[in-house]
């Protein structure tokens, strides 16, 4: 994933009931966690958590 990518972050991460679409505006490589992905929702909420939270939006 790449910054401006459009994603879906998991009900794990935003506490909703379904997979919310977002805009990926940071990838870090976090050398404790691995590749940790940071996204902002339509709505401009931002959620950041390790990368396998989130799946590429089609």
């Amino acid at each position: 994933m790449r910054v401006g990518d459009n994603v879906l972050i998991s009900p794990d991460v935003t506490h909703k009931s379904d997979w919310q679409i977002a805009t990926v505006i940071e990838v870090e490589e976090n050398p404790f966690v691995g590749t940790v992905i940071s996204a902002r929702t339509e709505d401009g909420e931002i959620f950041f958590d390790k990368a396998y939270l989130f799946k590429p939006a089609n």
